[in-house]
């Protein structure tokens, strides 16, 4: 690990966002494992595991547009400040109906819709919102990443800690850690000192700005290309995680714990991975990894599919969450570091769109899928697709290398050519 891994934390703001957000960050894995173990457990359905996860993240979709405007419209820190007390109401409710322990499936989803809606204004507020914590702009590529570790390591703690949680003392309690954890990241953002907050000077019309958003995409193909692959990968292949909970409790023949646990060491190997992003020399070739982390994440998820010794196949989870850190982070910092200032909130609305709309499709498609052919054949299937995307988009990926490798063999000709005259 280089010095360089943590350049991002010289800024203040940034320290401060990164604290907050890691507490809360494990706090709503804790929330995610619980609402997936309750709904699995009432209905042993894996399609109701599907239907949840689209609840949760299609209205992201459906409002996401919106938030990318609301984002590039506002000042983006009151956006953000919102939606983070927004989310701890929406926790606090969903303890209260457990704890009441009168609780119907339907009354969990509708909850999932709410938080649902409030991540579509979050996400295009949160994310554009690094760069004004970033003062020197080299760091910005570090920032990224480590916001990947944050997460990361939310997801290797929050999983096994609402694992032991659940056994121990209930759902209730995963979702009232979740609410408090929100504390965390409210008190950070009201000890930030940002810049002042300069409004736009014209605001068009929402049609007009949308508008805008997609033609902007449309004429820069170092994103569209980039946002075309997340879709497809969060439509066929990052779903795997639906059926997780069919593994700990049909294939290992485990609980709530064991569900915990698999997330954990996926989480494990995802926390490498961004480590491992971070710790990259400034210049890297982030297609290239992107490519070599799909296959990677394609080959292992096919591993997976049908291990039933568990020891093993916790070893091959942590190399599945290792090659799937890169479907959301270095796509993710490609895409802000290429887009334009005034149009990185509407960017990163539809790569909210791209992502939030794919995954939960995803989620109802493989779902019903596994009720077809099972769980396993399922995981392998999407296995398999993981690495056929990577053939598809490996010519592009390796575009940028290849034409840096023919520059350079240009000029040692012109070289040649001067020296022999």
């Amino acid at each position: 690990m280089s010095i360089t891994t943590f350049n991002a934390f010289r800024n203040r703001n940034y320290r401060l966002f990164f604290a907050g957000q890691s507490i809360s960050q494990i706090g709503t894995w804790m929330q995610r494992t619980a609402v997936s173990w309750v709904v699995y457990t009432i209905t042993h359905s894996p399609l109701m595991l599907g239907i949840t996860v689209f609840a949760a993240q299609f209205p992201s979709f459906l409002f996401s547009l919106l938030g990318g405007i609301a984002s590039d419209r506002y000042n983006r820190y009151k956006v953000l400040l919102f939606t983070q007390v927004a989310s701890m109401i929406q926790a606090v409710l969903m303890a209260v109906l457990i704890f009441t322990n009168h609780y119907v499936v339907w009354e969990i989803l509708a909850l999932s819709v709410i938080l649902g809606v409030i991540n579509a204004f979050d996400v295009p507020a949160r994310q554009p919102m690094v760069h004004e914590m970033i003062t020197n702009k080299e760091d910005l590529p570090n920032a990224l990443a480590l916001n990947s570790s944050m997460v990361n390591i939310a997801r290797l703690v929050g999983p096994a800690f609402s694992g032991i949680v659940l056994v121990k003392f209930g759902a209730a309690m995963c979702f009232s850690i979740n609410a408090l954890s929100f504390v965390a990241v409210i008190t950070s953002l009201l000890l930030m000192k940002l810049p002042p907050y300069v409004p736009a000077t014209a605001k068009k019309k929402v049609a007009l700005e949308l508008a805008e958003g997609f033609v902007y995409l449309k004429s820069t193909p170092a994103i569209s290309i980039i946002m075309l692959m997340l879709a497809l990968t969060a439509l066929l292949v990052l779903p795997y995680n639906t059926l997780l909970p069919v593994f700990a409790k049909v294939i290992f023949k485990g609980d709530a714990a064991t569900y915990g646990y698999i997330n954990s060491f996926i989480g494990l190997g995802a926390v490498c991975g961004s480590i491992f992003l971070a710790s990259l020399k400034p210049g890297t070739d982030l297609k290239i990894v992107l490519l070599s982390n799909t296959i990677i994440f394609g080959a292992f998820l096919i591993l997976f599919s049908h291990l039933s010794y568990f020891p093993l196949a916790m070893l091959v989870a942590v190399l599945t969450g290792f090659g799937m850190m890169s479907q959301t982070t270095i796509i993710m910092t490609i895409i802000q570091v290429n887009s334009d200032k005034k149009m990185r909130g509407r960017v990163m609305s539809y790569v909210a769109m791209a992502y939030f709309g794919m995954l939960p499709l995803g989620s109802l498609l493989i779902g019903a899928v596994s009720q077809w052919i099972g769980a396993p054949n399922a995981i392998l299937c999407q296995g398999i697709v993981a690495l056929v995307i990577a053939a598809v988009f490996s010519k592009y990926l390796r575009k940028d290398k290849m034409d840096k490798k023919n520059m350079a063999e240009i000029e040692e000709s012109e070289e040649a050519v001067l020296e022999k005259n």
